[in-house]
C-alpha cells in the first residue's frame, strides 16, 4: 500500500489557474510544507503560484538518502509520485519552462531526484543541502536532457547530513544531462539555508 505523502497540499501566492508561473517547494526530514514556504515568502514575485506538499509523519523517507534504494521504499516511490502530482498540478495551467522544483535537505533530494528521473526544459531545479539518492555507484543513466534547465546547488562543504562529494556528484551529474548548473559550497554554513542561496533562488524567479 502506498504512503500517503501529499494528502495535504499547501499553497500561496496565486491560486494555480490564475498563475503564469509556479515553484513545488519540498520540506525537510521533521519539518512542515509551512516551513518550506517560509523561502516562497522570501523570493515572491507577481503572478506566481507556490506549491508544498507535506510528507507523512514529516519525513519523505526513513532511512539515510545514501542507503539502498530498496530500504526507503515504498516511502521513496510515494514521495516521488507527491511530485509528480503536484507538478501535474502546477503544468495545467502553466508551462513546465515556467516550474521551478525546490527542496531543502531530504526535501532537495527528492526534488534533484525525480527532476533527473523526468528531465525536461524546466524553470529551474534548486537542491539545497541535498543529493542524488541511492549508495555510492547507483548508475546514474537517466534518459532524458535537461535542454538548459537553470540548476542550483548549494550545501556547506562540510555539512553533518550531505557529504560535499554527493553535491558534487548530483552537479556532475546534472551538467552531464545538459542542465546549466551553478554549484557553491559554504564554508563551514551550519544545516540551513543561506542569504546567498535565497538570491540564487531570486536570480532563477526572476528570469522566467
Amino acid at each position: 500500500m502506498a504512503v500517503p505523502h501529499g494528502q495535504r497540499v499547501v499553497q500561496a501566492g496565486e491560486p494555480l489557474g490564475a498563475s503564469r508561473a509556479a515553484m513545488i517547494l519540498l520540506h525537510g526530514r521533521g519539518a512542515t510544507a509551512e516551513d518550506i514556504l517560509t523561502i516562497a515568502a522570501e523570493v515572491k514575485r507577481p503572478g506566481w503560484a507556490y506549491i508544498a506538499p507535506q510528507a507523512a509523519g514529516n519525513a519523505w523517507y526513513p532511512n539515510p538518502f545514501t542507503a539502498p534504494l530498496e530500504s526507503n521504499e515504498p516511502y521513496l516511490s510515494a514521495a516521488l509520485e507527491a511530485v509528480s502530482k503536484a507538478f501535474a498540478q502546477a503544468t495545467d495551467t502553466v508551462a513546465a519552462q515556467r516550474v521551478v522544483l525546490l527542496g531543502f535537505s531530504q526535501g532537495a533530494c527528492v526534488c534533484l531526484e525525480w527532476a533527473a528521473r523526468n528531465a525536461q526544459r524546466f524553470g529551474g531545479v534548486v537542491g539545497l543541502s541535498g543529493g542524488l539518492i541511492g549508495p555510492d555507484g547507483t548508475a546514474r543513466d537517466y534518459p532524458d536532457a535537461f535542454d538548459g534547465t537553470p540548476a542550483f546547488f548549494g550545501c556547506s562543504d562540510a555539512d553533518p547530513y550531505i557529504a560535499r562529494y554527493r553535491v558534487e556528484e548530483a552537479a556532475g551529474v546534472y551538467r552531464r544531462m545538459g542542465a546549466d548548473v551553478t554549484l557553491r559550497l559554504y564554508p563551514g554554513m551550519p544545516h540551513t539555508v543561506s542569504e546567498d542561496e535565497i538570491a540564487e533562488v531570486r536570480r532563477i524567479v526572476e528570469a522566467i
